[in-house]
Formats: structure tokens, C-alpha cells, sequence
């Protein structure tokens, strides 16, 4: 019999769009560059002194722009940051107080900073399952969340994982093609097994005249399971825009509701090849528990035992902390302290479909992680021409040398061939991913903070404390659906060009 030999299947060709500017310049710093160059030459014809002065006034202004650490930050962005972290710290916005004795007035625990102000609705979609949808109104978002059951890839077939990634890349390239949507997240959460639901399961099926040998072993298996157990949960959140159509007015939270019910059979129905397994939406209760436990973990227990006895009653406006404080870098919320990361750097070169295996697998120095996938795809128009600028901007990077770099052949090489890809109708999307750690005291997060510098290596990453920004990187890793460049204070197009 002929035996068929399968090669191992990689993936790559994840590109940082090039600049426009001159040698790694942005194009603003580019023609802040030529104008003060030109100054320079026209003040020499006054005096030699002038240009002198404008020259070093140049070098001045050029070197924070121009200047980058290995993240890609220039020091006028990190000074940026430390300039925001002194303005907040000494406004209090640092600091979130809720419930009786909070500042708030309400007497209830709203979620804070970004999340604050979000509401909750339930709605029913095409199948008449219910499903929660946030809306955030300072961007006019509305976000629904899905709960999905994950296969997971042990003891499972090369070629069935690789139709596994095949069915998930055409997902999220339809993705660029779904009416109104402008973001999407995936969130893969780890957490220790409280035990509660074994506890519950082991008791409704136990029999009172079991013999002691069979109890006994089953109160070993009831002392002994949580301690070496972990919970996942992968939930997935699309955010859709609720702004106004041409000729009619911002939609609302109920024709969104109706929008977003039609749209979710079928979303759903294609993550059923994707490997996802059970892909269900999530209902208010449902998505309530999460956040509430994600701000507060040690009322996972609690949790549980009232979904045993008929559901905990959680509403929105007590899904957040009692308490939280945001220090430069950690997050304190409740009794538990987190540290979030942010990737700074895609893998490089080709890399195998369990790259991120190792990162998002419980981890015994981590009590709680979570890794979040953040996607913002493109229309096919905006596709087309994001591809073609960026293989324009990687030839003018290789023709400024006179003597040809191997490097910037690979980068027009990988330009070329994403526009060839995208002309075929593959889709462009734009990815981020954020890593949370939480611990139970602050004397464990230099343990989380290690644990996550050796497993973002081995994911092929580079990753970086989010410093300054814990408290909303601690919300964008939760299906929220927060589009972070929304909520900056200068607008994305500013900022490409600086």
C-alpha cells in the first residue's frame, strides 16, 4: 500500500504596515524633518548663528520622535504617558469606589473606567436563543458575546487541526464583510475548578446505601479534584457600530438588538467548524457572572453554588468591583491584583498552529489568566488599499539603500505577496493580543509577571507591561467589546502619521 507523507503546515506572513517617511519615519516626523531642514538653509542667508540655533532646536524636537525602544515607543509617546499617569493620579481617577459607600450615589457596583455607563439588554436572535448585548454609549457600540465549548487539539489528527485553522480564517475574513461589524474579540480564560459543580453532580447521583468503599473513594475524589484542575472558557465578542445610516438617524439599542438577532445563526453556525465546539450566545446572567467574577475571583465559589440552586440574580449594575485602584503597573480590584501585557510584536518567519498552545494553557503560577485576541477587520475596499500602500511604502524603504538589505527584500517579498493574497479575495484584518495575570496578593505578581516573560518567547511574541493603562487594558481583555483607539485622546489618523 502507497502511504501518503503530510509535511507539517505552517503560517506567517504577520506584517506591521510599513511608514511612508523617510527611514523608519513616520510620514509627520518625515515633513517636520524637511521643513526644519529648509529653515535651516533659508536662515543661513540671514545669519550663521540662526541656523546654528534652528539646527539644534531641530535635533531637539527630532531625537523624542525619532528615538525608539525595542517596542517600537519613541520617547515623546512614553513621555506622553508618564505626563497622562501624573494627570490621573493626581485627579483620583486612579482610584473607584461603588456600592453604599461609594461615590457614585447609586449605592450599586457599575463597572468602572471605560466599561462605566455601559447597559444590558436581552434580546432573542433567529433560533428564539436569548442573548445579552452591551452597549456602550459614548461610542455607540453594541456588543454581543458568544460561549464557546473548544474541542482542543489532543489526540487529534494534523490534518484536522489544519482544517480547524482553514475554517477559522475564513471566518474571520468574512468578518470584513458583516454588515456594521468593527471589531471582534476572542478570550481564552483559565481559572482554577472550584469543585463546586463535581460536588453537586457526585451528590444528585449518589445512592444512600452505597457502599463505604465507593463513598470513600469518592470523598477522596471530591477532596483532591479541584487541586489539580483548571476551567477554560473561550468567549467570543462582536462589536457592531450603531451609527446613523445615510438619511436616517443613530440607530438604537432596540433596532441593534434586531440587527445583531438575524446576524447570529449564522455566526454561529460557522464556528461549528472552526474547532469552537459548542458556540452558543451568552445570556445577561450568564455575561453578568463573568465580569463579576473576573473583577472579583474569589466569589467564584459563591457563584457556583447559587447557579446549583437556581441562579445567582446578578444584574448589571453589580458586575463591577467594590473597590479598585490602579497603580503604574498592576491593577488592584477587590481582593485580587492583576498585571496585563500587550504585544508589541507578531511571530516572526513561519510558525506551526500550535504556536500559542503553551500561552494559553493554565499555568500553576498564574491563579487566573487570560490571553485576548483583538481583531479589527477591514472592507474589502479598505483591504485593497491598505495592502497596496504598505507595498508601496516596503519598496521605498528598499530603494533607499543603494546596496540591497536581505531584510527589506523579505518585507517587499511578504508585501507583494499579501497584495497577490488579498487580490484573491482573502480579507485584511488588524490583530492585537493583551495578556492578563491575576493573583490572590501582590507578593505573587513578580511570580505571574515571570511566568508570562517565558511563555511570551516561546509563542513567538514580544510583549510589554501596558504601564499607566492597567485599569483599561484590564477591561479590554474582557468581552466588553471596548475598541481601545476609540477612546484615546487623539484620533487614529493623528496618530498613524506622528
Amino acid at each position: 500500500m502507497a502511504t501518503e507523507t503530510l509535511s507539517p503546515r505552517t503560517y506567517g506572513n504577520f506584517r506591521r504596515p510599513r511608514t511612508s517617511g523617510l527611514r523608519g519615519l513616520s510620514l509627520g516626523v518625515t515633513l517636520l524633518l524637511f521643513a526644519g531642514l529648509i529653515a535651516v538653509v533659508l536662515a543661513t542667508l540671514i545669519s550663521l548663528w540662526a541656523a546654528l540655533g534652528i539646527a539644534v532646536g531641530l535635533a531637539v524636537i527630532m531625537g523624542p520622535l525619532a528615538l525608539k525602544d525595542r517596542h517600537g515607543r519613541t520617547l515623546m509617546q512614553r513621555g506622553a504617558v508618564r505626563l497622562a499617569w501624573r494627570r490621573t493620579t493626581a485627579s483620583g481617577s486612579h482610584e473607584y469606589r461603588s456600592g453604599p459607600m461609594g461615590r457614585s450615589g447609586r449605592g450599586t457596583c457599575e463597572l468602572p473606567g471605560l466599561a462605566a455607563g455601559s447597559t444590558l439588554t436581552e434580546a432573542q436572535d433567529g433560533y428564539s436563543r436569548p442573548f445579552a448585548m452591551i452597549t456602550i454609549p459614548s461610542t455607540g457600540h453594541h456588543t454581543v458575546v458568544i460561549s464557546c465549548d473548544a474541542d482542543g487539539a489532543a489526540l487529534v489528527e494534523e490534518r484536522q487541526v489544519d482544517s480547524w485553522v482553514a475554517h477559522w480564517g475564513q471566518w474571520l475574513s468574512a468578518l470584513g464583510a458583516e454588515p456594521d461589524l468593527v471589531a471582534a474579540s476572542v478570550t481564552v480564560e483559565t481559572a482554577p475548578d472550584t469543585g463546586v459543580r463535581l460536588q453537586h453532580e457526585v451528590s444528585a447521583n449518589s445512592a444512600p446505601d452505597a457502599p463505604e468503599l465507593a463513598t470513600a473513594m469518592l470523598d477522596e475524589v471530591l477532596a483532591s479534584y479541584p487541586s489539580g484542575s483548571a476551567q477554560i472558557a473561550t468567549r467570543i465578542a462582536l462589536t457592531y457600530s450603531g451609527a446613523a445610516r445615510p438619511g436616517a438617524s443613530r440607530r438604537s439599542a432596540e433596532d441593534m438588538a434586531l440587527h445583531i438577532g438575524t446576524r447570529l445563526p449564522g455566526l454561529t453556525a460557522g464556528l461549528s467548524m472552526t474547532g469552537a465546539g459548542t458556540a452558543v450566545p451568552m445570556t445577561a446572567t450568564e455575561l453578568t457572572e463573568a465580569i463579576r467574577v473576573a473583577y472579583d475571583p474569589t466569589v467564584a465559589p459563591l457563584v457556583e453554588e447559587a447557579r446549583a440552586t437556581g441562579g445567582t440574580g446578578l444584574t448589571w449594575n453589580q458586575a463591577g468591583p467594590m473597590a479598585a485602584r490602579e497603580a503604574w503597573d498592576h491593577y488592584r480590584h477587590d481582593g485580587a491584583f492583576s498585571m496585563t501585557w500587550a504585544m508589541t510584536e507578531a511571530p516572526q518567519g513561519e510558525v506551526f498552529s500550535n504556536v500559542l498552545t503553551n500561552l494559553v494553557q493554565p499555568n500553576r503560577d498564574i491563579a487566573r489568566k487570560r490571553v485576548t485576541l483583538l481583531y479589527r477587520p477591514h472592507t474589502p475596499a479598505e483591504g485593497a488599499r491598505v495592502v497596496q500602500q504598505d507595498y508601496k511604502n516596503a519598496l521605498f524603504s528598499a530603494q533607499q539603500s543603494q546596496i540591497g538589505q536581505a531584510r527589506d527584500d523579505a518585507e517587499v517579498t511578504a508585501a507583494r505577496r499579501t497584495t497577490e493574497e488579498q487580490a484573491q479575495g482573502h480579507g485584511v484584518i488588524r490583530f492585537g493580543l493583551l495578556i492578563t495575570a491575576t493573583v490572590n496578593s501582590q507578593a505573587e505578581l513578580p511570580e505571574a509577571a515571570a511566568a508570562v516573560d517565558n511563555l511570551a518567547p516561546a509563542a513567538r511574541i514580544a510583549v510589554r507591561p501596558v504601564y499607566g493603562s492597567q485599569a483599561a487594558a484590564f477591561a479590554a481583555a474582557l468581552p466588553l467589546g471596548l475598541v481601545l483607539p476609540l477612546h484615546t485622546a487623539l484620533p487614529q489618523t493623528v496618530r498613524d502619521v506622528m
